[in-house]
């Protein structure tokens, strides 16, 4: 039996999605509908403001609502939660519409997206720090605001995707950083010495960079690296970190 990739899943299930919303919504014209979908949208009811806006989608896929449809599905599918199809989406309008004039958006939302995909709900209500879990829609991310920047710098967009990269790049240091601590306990020390030394060199300005540095001299101590611990002793010492 052949077997399906995950990318066919996925087709799979976004035109069975179509196909069921298309016998949910009734036939009327696309006027009208889009008219529903924004009624839908104003009141924040995300599910009906979605079915409608995928049945146009998909019946009028190149009509005069086409490039408005998807921008709203955008943000519907983001404000729903249904990330993996908002991305999907962004993705298809951004090759479809690479000179759009709301192209600093579409990238700001793509951001949006992915860091809502290092979320988890168990962890924020049980406030638990899941510094280790992979931050690779982090990553995403934080291309996607550096893209947005260095394409749109007066985007009206710009001033809050620099706040976010701050809050991204602190992520990805406490990430190297719990790794470094991973090491640390496995007494893998040339690894928490390389882990250490990537957090000062491409995070030099965070939390996480001060706090390796005791790790990094551990490291150091225990390969009997006299002239590399005291360097890392005078840098702990301008860096006001307890030895």
């Amino acid at each position: 039996m052949k077997r399906l990739t995950l990318s066919s899943l996925l087709a799979i299930s976004v035109l069975a999605g179509c196909s069921s919303t298309d016998e949910v919504v009734p036939d009327v014209p696309p006027a009208d509908l889009y008219q529903e979908a924004q009624v839908s949208l104003n009141q924040g009811s995300w599910t009906n403001a979605i079915q409608k806006l995928e049945a146009l989608d998909s019946r009028y896929p190149f009509g005069a609502y086409s490039e408005q449809v998807q921008l709203d599905l955008i943000y519907a599918y983001y404000k729903n939660d249904d990330l993996a199809l908002g991305e999907a989406t962004i993705d298809r309008f951004m090759r479809m519409n690479p000179g759009h004039q709301e192209m600093d958006w579409v990238l700001y939302m793509r951001g949006l997206t992915n860091m809502a995909q290092d979320r988890s709900f168990i962890h924020d209500v049980m406030s638990i720090n899941r510094s280790d879990r992979d931050p690779e829609p982090v990553r995403r991310a934080f291309v996607d605001f550096r893209r947005l920047l260095d394409r749109y710098p007066n985007s009206e967009y710009a001033a809050d995707a620099k706040k976010r990269l701050i809050s991204l790049k602190n992520r990805l240091a406490d990430y190297e950083l719990a790794t470094a601590d991973f090491y640390v306990r496995r007494e893998a020390w040339i690894a928490v010495i390389n882990r250490c030394q990537q957090i000062q060199r491409d995070y030099p300005d965070t939390e996480a960079a001060k706090k390796s540095l005791p790790l990094m001299l551990k490291a150091y101590e225990e390969l009997n690296l006299d002239e590399p611990a005291k360097r890392t002793r005078e840098l702990m010492q301008l860096n006001n970190v307890n030895v």
